[in-house]
C-alpha cells in the first residue's frame, strides 16, 4: 500500500522547493530594506511637520491640473481593455469593457503584482458575459505588452531628445544615452514590424500570441505613449521649482522609477518609486520633493481607487434599488464574492494605519482638547490598545482571506475597539471613520466567512511571514525617524504625560514586537498540524467508517489503497488524493459529513500550498463548485457522467428493443447472471484472475490507477461481484461500488475472458440495472464520457474549443464519441464533471501530471 500520510519527506525535491519559495519571498523584503535605507539616508534630517507644511503651500491650480491629468490618464487606460478584446476577437460591449478596464487598473495600481491582480478583477468582471480564463489571460497579456511599450518608448524619447537633460537626470554619458535610446526605440518599431506581417500569431520569446494587426498595434503604441506622458505629467506639474528640469528629461526618470516599482512586487511600488525619484533628482529640495510624491500618491492612486470602488458598488446596487427585499441576495452574490479578498486587503490597510498612527506623534491641537476632557490613564491605554489591535488585525487579515468565521467575528470586535481607541488617543476621527467603513464592508459580506476553522490552525506561508515582519520593521523605522530628536534614556519607559509621545511610542513598539515574535514562533516553529499520520492502516480504518455516509459510489475508490487521505479532526469526512510532481490531485468531492466539506477543502488547499504544490480537484460535481471557486481556482468541464434512474428503468417499449435483443442473444449463447456477496467470492479468485489477465492481454494495456481499482485478491474481496457465466463457467465479471443508503450503484473493474458470449457488456449492464432496481437502488452510474457536452458557441472558452476538436478528431487515440453513443442507449441523465485547478500556464503541466497519475506512471502513458 502506498503511504497515505503526507509528509515533506514524501515530496520530490522538497528542500530545494522550500528554499526557492523562501528566496522568492525574501527578495521583495530585501528590496524593501534597501528602500528603507535610501529613504532614511535621503530624508534623515526632515520632520514630518515640515513635509506637510510644504504640501499645504502647493498652489490649488497645480492640484487641479494634476487631477485633470489623472482623469485623462485613466480615460486612456479605460480604452486598453476594449482594444485588447478587439485584438483577440472577443465580443463584449464597449461601455462594459471600459468600466472593467478602469476598475482593474485602479485596483491593480494599488496592489502588488498588478498584472495578476488586474487579471483576477477582470475574471470576476468578464466571467458573467462568457469570457473564460484563457480570454482574460490574453487581455491581461495584451495590456501588459501595452504598458511595457509605453515605458520603453517614454524612456527612449527622453534619452534621444536632448543630451543635457539626459545627462543631468539619468546620470548617463551623452553618447551612451543615445545608444541606449536607439536600442530601446528598436523594440516598439520591431513590434510594429512584426504586426505588419500577415500572420495570425506572433512568436515572442517562445510564446505564441494572437497578432493584433498593424492598425491595432499602432493605436496600441500611441495610447501607451500618450498614457505614460500624461501619467508622468501628473507628477511633473507637482514638482517643486528650482531644479531647471524639463518634462522630456523627467519622463526618463519617471519611466525608470515606475518599472522599478513594478519589478519590486511591493504593493503599488510604494517606497521603491519614491526612492528612485529621490536618487535621480538630487537638485530638488528633499522636503518639497517628498511632499510632491505624497500628493502624487494621493491624487493618482488613492482617489481613483475610491472612485472605482464606489462605481462598482453603485453599479451593482442600482439595478436592484427598487427591490429592497432582495438586498441580502444582492450583497451575498456580489459583495460576498469579493468580501474575503477585498476585506482582507482593507483590514490589512486599516492595521497598517493603526500601527503607523501609533508610531507618530499626535496632533498637538487635538491632544490639548483631549487633555481637558480625559484622564491621562485612558489616553495611555488607548494608545497602547491601538497599536496592539493593529498588529492583531494584521495577523487576522490572512485568516479573513481564508474565509474563517472566527476571524471575521474577532476582527469586527477589534475594529469596534479600535474606533474608540483612535478617538481617545488623539481624536483621530479619520482613523475611526476608516475602521467603520471596513467594518461595514465586512458586515455586508459576512456570509462569505463560513469556515469553522480554529484560528491557530491558519498557518502563515513564508510570503505572509516576511510581509508581517516588513510592516513591523517599517513601523519601527517611522517611530525612530519621528522621534529622533528625543534622546533615549531608561526613564522614557516609565514617563507618563500628555506630551510624552516618545514614551507611548516606545511602549507600544515593544508590545508590537513581542506579539509578532510570539505569533511567528508559535506559527512557524511549532509542530505541523496533525493532518497527516504514519498510521496508514488506522487512516483507512477511519475512512471505512465514513463510507456509509457516501452519496456517490466513487468514494469506494479509497479502498484501492493507492491514495493519501486528509481527514477532518472529527473523523467524519475525508478527501482522497495523491501527489505527482507538484500537482496535489484530489479525486472527486469530499466524502462524509457535508457540514465539514468547506473546511476540509480549504485545508487541502492550505496543505498543498504549504508544500509548494498545485491544488487540483479531479472529476468533481457541480454541487460543490462554489466552494472550489472560492479557493481562487478555475473550473474546467471535462465531460459528463451517465446516470440511469433505476426506478424508471425497464426493457419494455420499442425504445428498448435493442437492449432486449442483446439480452436474448447472450442467453442463447448460454449466458447467466448472478451477484455474489463479499463472503462468497473467495473461491472464484483464481478464475477471476484468469479472466482479468486475458482481458489485459487482449486490450494490450496495463492496470490503471487512482480513479479506478487494480485487480488484486485483497481488493476484489472488498466488494460484491457481478458474475456472468457461460455454460456454467465464469466468463465475465465486475466488482460493484454500492453506497450504503442505496443512492448509487456502479461498476469498477469490468473484465471479459476469451470465451465471453457476444454482447457480454450489454448483458452485464442490463442485468445489473434490473438487479439494482429490484434491490431498491436509485441510480446506476455508467461512468464518464470524457470531453462530452462541452460548449460549442463561438464565444465558448478556449478549453471547450480544444476539447471539442479532440472529441471530434481524436478517435484514433480514444473512442470519445463512440463511448457517448454506447451509454446513450440506456437513456441516462448526463451530469457535468469538472477539473478544478490553477488556470493559465500551469494547466498543461497539471493535465500531464493527471495523465501520469491515472495511467499508473509515465511509462504507461507513453506505451498505451
Amino acid at each position: 500500500m502506498k503511504a497515505n500520510a503526507t509528509t515533506s519527506d514524501d515530496l520530490p525535491m522538497q528542500p530545494e522547493s522550500s528554499r526557492l519559495r523562501w528566496m522568492g519571498a525574501l527578495l521583495p523584503f530585501a528590496v524593501f530594506i534597501a528602500v528603507i535605507w535610501v529613504l532614511h539616508h535621503e530624508l534623515g534630517k526632515l520632520q514630518a511637520g515640515d513635509i506637510l507644511a510644504v504640501a499645504r503651500q502647493i498652489d490649488a491650480k497645480v492640484m487641479v491640473l494634476a487631477a485633470l491629468l489623472t482623469a485623462l490618464s485613466y480615460l486612456i487606460l479605460a480604452v486598453y481593455d476594449p482594444l485588447a478584446l478587439r485584438a483577440i476577437g472577443a465580443k463584449v460591449r464597449w461601455r462594459y469593457a471600459t468600466l472593467a478596464s478602469f476598475i482593474a487598473y485602479a485596483i491593480g495600481h494599488n496592489l502588488s503584482m498588478a498584472a495578476l491582480t488586474g487579471a483576477a478583477v477582470r475574471y470576476r468582471w468578464y466571467a458573467p458575459v462568457g469570457l473564460g480564463v484563457a480570454e482574460v489571460a490574453l487581455v491581461t497579456a495584451f495590456n501588459s505588452v501595452t504598458t511595457a511599450l509605453g515605458f520603453i518608448s517614454l524612456a527612449a524619447i527622453s534619452l534621444l531628445s536632448g543630451q543635457s537633460s539626459a545627462d543631468s537626470v539619468l546620470h548617463v554619458h551623452g553618447g551612451w544615452a543615445r545608444a541606449v535610446g536607439i536600442a530601446l526605440a528598436c523594440i516598439p518599431v520591431g513590434y510594429l514590424a512584426l504586426t505588419a506581417r500577415r500572420e495570425r500569431s506572433l512568436e515572442i520569446l517562445g510564446w505564441s500570441i494572437p497578432s493584433p494587426g498593424i492598425a491595432i498595434a499602432t493605436l496600441q503604441l500611441s495610447l501607451a505613449i500618450l498614457d505614460m506622458c500624461v501619467a508622468a505629467g501628473v507628477l511633473w506639474c507637482l514638482l517643486p521649482s528650482g531644479g531647471d528640469l524639463s518634462f522630456i528629461a523627467f519622463a526618463g526618470t519617471f519611466a525608470v522609477a515606475a518599472v522599478a516599482g513594478v519589478l519590486s512586487h511591493v504593493p503599488a511600488g510604494l517606497g521603491v518609486f519614491e526612492s528612485v525619484v529621490l536618487l535621480t533628482l538630487p537638485n530638488l529640495p528633499r522636503d518639497a520633493l517628498l511632499a510632491s510624491l505624497l500628493l502624487y500618491r494621493l491624487i493618482y492612486y488613492l482617489v481613483p481607487l475610491l472612485i472605482a470602488g464606489a462605481i462598482f458598488a453603485v453599479r451593482e446596487l442600482s439595478a436592484h434599488r427598487e427591490r429592497l427585499r432582495l438586498m441580502q441576495r444582492v450583497t451575498t452574490t456580489y459583495i460576498g464574492a469579493i468580501a474575503p479578498q477585498l476585506g482582507a486587503g482593507l483590514v490589512f490597510a486599516a492595521a497598517v494605519v493603526l500601527l503607523f498612527s501609533g508610531a507618530t506623534p499626535a496632533i498637538d491641537t487635538r491632544l490639548a482638547g483631549l487633555k481637558r476632557l480625559l484622564p491621562l490613564p485612558i489616553l495611555e491605554f488607548s494608545h497602547l490598545a491601538g497599536s496592539v489591535i493593529g498588529i492583531v488585525l494584521l495577523i487576522l487579515a490572512r485568516a479573513l482571506l481564508r474565509r474563517v468565521r472566527a476571524a471575521y467575528h474577532l476582527t469586527q470586535i477589534l475594529l469596534g475597539i479600535g474606533m474608540a481607541a483612535s478617538i481617545l488617543k488623539g481624536f483621530d476621527y479619520e482613523e475611526a471613520l476608516l475602521l467603520a467603513l471596513v467594518a461595514t464592508f465586512l458586515h455586508i459580506g459576512r456570509a462569505a466567512f463560513y469556515r469553522k476553522s480554529p484560528l491557530l490552525q491558519e498557518r502563515f506561508t513564508p510570503g505572509w511571514a516576511v510581509t508581517l515582519v516588513a510592516v513591523v520593521v517599517a513601523v519601527l523605522w517611522v517611530a525612530v525617524l519621528a522621534h529622533r530628536d528625543v534622546s533615549y534614556s531608561s526613564e522614557l519607559w516609565w514617563t507618563f504625560a500628555f506630551k510624552s509621545d516618545a514614551s507611548r511610542v516606545l511602549r507600544a513598539s515593544l508590545a508590537v514586537v513581542i506579539i509578532t515574535a510570539l505569533f511567528l514562533s508559535a506559527n512557524l516553529l511549532g509542530p505541523a498540524r496533525p493532518d497527516d499520520s504514519d498510521d496508514e492502516a488506522g487512516q483507512l480504518r477511519i475512512a471505512r467508517g465514513i463510507l456509509p455516509l457516501a452519496r456517490h459510489s466513487l468514494a469506494f475508490a479509497v479502498l484501492s489503497e493507492d491514495k493519501r487521505l486528509l481527514l477532518t479532526p472529527s473523523q467524519d469526512a475525508f478527501i482522497m488524493y495523491q501527489v505527482v510532481n507538484r500537482s496535489w490531485v484530489a479525486l472527486g468531492d469530499p466524502v462524509g459529513s457535508a457540514a465539514q466539506f468547506a473546511n476540509l477543502i480549504w485545508r487541502f488547499r492550505e496543505l498543498s500550498d504549504q508544500h509548494g504544490g498545485r491544488t487540483v480537484f479531479y472529476q468533481v460535481s457541480d454541487e460543490y463548485l462554489p466552494l472550489y471557486v472560492d479557493l481562487g481556482l478555475a473550473a474546467l468541464k471535462i465531460g459528463e457522467e451517465a446516470q440511469v434512474y433505476l426506478p424508471e428503468f425497464s426493457l419494455d417499449g420499442s425504445a428498448r428493443a435493442e437492449l432486449r435483443q442483446a439480452r436474448r442473444r447472450a442467453e442463447r449463447d448460454g449466458a447467466t447472471f448472478e451477484v455474489l456477496p463479499r463472503d462468497q467470492s473467495a473461491g472464484l479468485m483464481q478464475d477471476l484472475r484468469r479472466l482479468s489477465d486475458q482481458w489485459l492481454a487482449e486490450k494490450s494495456t496495463a492496470e490503471k490507477g487512482f480513479s479506478v481499482g487494480r485487480f488484486s485478491e485483497d481488493y476484489m474481496s472488498e466488494f460484491p461481484i457481478a458474475l456472468v457465466r457461460r455454460e456454467g463457467e465464469p466468463a465475465a465479471f465486475a466488482n460493484l461500488w454500492a453506497t450504503s443508503g442505496k443512492e448509487e450503484l456502479s461498476v469498477d473493474l469490468m473484465r471479459f475472458g476469451n470465451d465471453a458470449p457476444r454482447g457480454a457488456m450489454d448483458f452485464l449492464f442490463i442485468e445489473l440495472m434490473l438487479w439494482g432496481r429490484a434491490q431498491g437502488y436509485r441510480w446506476f452510474n455508467l461512468g464518464m464520457a470524457p470531453l462530452s457536452g462541452l460548449g460549442a458557441h463561438p464565444l465558448s472558452p478556449v478549453w471547450h474549443k480544444v476539447g471539442n476538436f479532440v472529441y471530434r478528431h481524436g478517435e484514433h487515440f480514444y473512442n470519445f464519441s463512440g463511448l457517448r453513443r454506447y451509454k446513450s442507449k440506456f437513456d441516462p441523465r448526463w451530469q457535468p464533471r469538472y477539473l478544478v485547478a490553477h488556470g493559465g500556464l500551469a494547466l498543461p503541466r497539471i493535465v500531464s501530471d493527471l495523465s501520469i497519475l491515472v495511467a499508473g506512471g509515465l511509462r504507461a502513458v507513453v506505451s498505451k
